[in-house]
């Protein structure tokens, strides 16, 4: 079964091919470290309540050092942005991709 990214990539390779020059351009800078870069972004999409983004991100995150307690944070916080939300569709998620990472 193909992923959305798989037609992404088929159905608009150049576009695709773009999108992934901007993620690695967007790796490249040196404000954050790639472990803060990847809590940043498991706050932004458990705010959105994208699973699929948390899973894969959580386990990028615990390769480059993250703490249990540093994933569980990042979508606590959340709460002040939207409510339940990010909590109730993304923590169980995050956590069990820890786990088994």
């Amino acid at each position: 079964m193909k992923s959305s990214l798989d037609t992404f990539q088929q159905e608009a390779p150049e576009v695709a091919k773009a999108f992934d020059g901007l993620v690695e351009a967007l790796k490249s800078t040196t404000g954050l470290d790639a472990k803060t870069k990847q809590l940043v972004y498991i706050g932004i999409k458990s705010s959105l309540g994208d699973n699929t983004a948390v899973f894969f991100h959580v386990k990028m995150a615990k390769q480059l050092g993250a703490t249990r307690d540093e994933i569980k944070d990042t979508i606590l916080i959340t709460l002040t942005v939207c409510g339940l939300k990010g909590v109730s569709t993304c923590l169980q998620t995050a956590l069990e991709a820890y786990d088994n990472a």
